[in-house]
C-alpha cells in the first residue's frame, strides 16, 4: 500500500508510532469541557455562554473554536420560546 500511495515504509510506520501533538490534545479536552458545560446546563447554553463559563475558569479560546467544536460534537442549544399572550 506504502507504493501505491508513494511513501517510504520506515515514514508509515514513524508515523504511526508518533505521539498525539499538544494541539490535537488541546483539543480533546476542549472538547470534554465543551460537552460538560453543555449537559451541566440541561442543553441551554450556546457558544457565547460556554466561552464565558471557561474563560472564567482560565481557559483562553475564541468563540469560533468553541461553536466549531459545538458543530463537530452535534451540540446544538435548544431555544426557549417565552410566552405571549393573543387574543
Amino acid at each position: 500500500m506504502c507504493a501505491v500511495f508513494g511513501i517510504s515504509r520506515s515514514g508509515y510506520y514513524d508515523w504511526t508510532r508518533r505521539k498525539e501533538s499538544g494541539r490535537s490534545q488541546r483539543h480533546e479536552w476542549l472538547k470534554k469541557q465543551i460537552r460538560r458545560i453543555f449537559f451541566d446546563h440541561r442543553r441551554l447554553y450556546g457558544s457565547k455562554k460556554i466561552l464565558e463559563i471557561l474563560k472564567k475558569q482560565g481557559v483562553q479560546v475564541a468563540e469560533k473554536t468553541v461553536a466549531r467544536i459545538m458543530k463537530e460534537l452535534g451540540l446544538k442549544s435548544q431555544t426557549i420560546k417565552k410566552y405571549k399572550a393573543t387574543t
